[in-house]
């Protein structure tokens, strides 16, 4: 359990969330004393976030640190959490597909330019799969393996 946590409002916000066999408690507290450093213009607020609960049968605590361009009055504590807990989401989803369905972390390129280009074409690839009529990216990519014209149509086509 996290040491005692300050009541919530502006500045601290607490979830729970509770799924996939497990539960999640989530807390984030943000300062604005970091802004006046001068060497970061448009720095608005620093934040903490720490996550902890119970994983396949085991405890876990996790600290992350943050920065946002978003002052308090347009992104309190809550709404920071809110913004945090969405940009996991897009991570987790776009670093599966790349990962799983497009086999990055089995790519055995590691050297010079080419792991940065072959990312770079990973990303075009999820870009154009989101324009196939498929019910998700791995379908897409039979689709197309199946119908060459569609995918050259596709790289044809000006998205």
């Amino acid at each position: 359990m996290p040491p005692k946590e300050p009541a919530p409002g502006p500045r601290f916000a607490r979830t729970t969330e509770k799924g996939h066999g497990r539960v999640e408690h989530r807390s984030l507290e943000s300062t604005v004393i970091l802004t006046v450093h001068p060497k970061w213009p448009g720095l608005k607020q620093g934040f903490r976030v720490r996550r902890w609960g119970i994983r396949k049968g085991k405890a876990y605590e996790e600290v992350v640190h943050g920065i946002t361009s978003r002052p308090p009055e347009k992104a309190d504590a809550k709404r920071l959490l809110e913004l945090v807990r969405e940009h996991g989401r897009i991570e987790n989803s776009l670093h599966y597909v790349r990962d799983v369905t497009l086999g990055e972390d089995a790519c055995p390129v590691r050297r010079g330019s080419a792991p940065q280009v072959l990312a770079a074409l990973r990303n075009v690839s999820v870009h154009l799969l989101a324009h196939v009529e498929a019910d998700n990216h791995a379908r897409a990519i039979r689709r197309l393996a199946a119908r060459f014209h569609e995918a050259i149509n596709l790289l044809a086509s000006p998205l």
